[in-house]
């Protein structure tokens, strides 16, 4: 069986624009999940109690905990920005590198469609954002 190169073998240029379009959530559910150790950064950040937090912004579905409403823009989302930027999320951090989106035909038709980031900054290696990718999946048990 012959393996086939993957659309990013040769790395993906990513820096992120500041622009806010990744927490839209486009007509559809968006979750952001979050871990503990989410939790206590965000705490921390909003100078709250790690459980204040976790009962005031999150919800569980599935067995799974994220932040509440995610039929709407992300809660932390102000004027198009990102509000706790400094403490975001893990799953935001590791944006674009999801491994939902690390399909050729959503990176190229959804992805480079709305984010200004893909193609600019550093060159992410393959190695890299498979790592990213291993992370995202062993967090949030995908």
């Amino acid at each position: 069986m012959i393996k086939r190169k993957k659309f990013y073998s040769e790395g993906i240029r990513f820096s992120c624009q500041d622009c806010g379009k990744c927490c839209l959530s486009r007509e559809r559910y968006s979750f952001v999940y979050i871990s503990m150790g989410d939790r206590k950064r965000l705490a921390d950040h909003l100078r709250i109690s790690t459980k204040e937090f976790t009962i005031q912004y999150t919800s569980k579905t599935d067995g799974h905990l994220h932040l509440k409403y995610p039929e709407k823009d992300c809660l932390f989302l102000s004027e198009g920005r990102c509000s706790v930027y400094e403490a975001r999320p893990s799953q935001c951090r590791s944006w674009p590198f999801w491994p939902e989106n690390m399909k050729k035909g959503v990176w190229e038709k959804e992805l480079k469609t709305y984010c200004p980031g893909i193609g600019q900054g550093r060159l992410y290696s393959e190695s890299e954002i498979e790592e990213i990718v291993k992370r995202e999946k062993e967090l949030f048990n995908y």
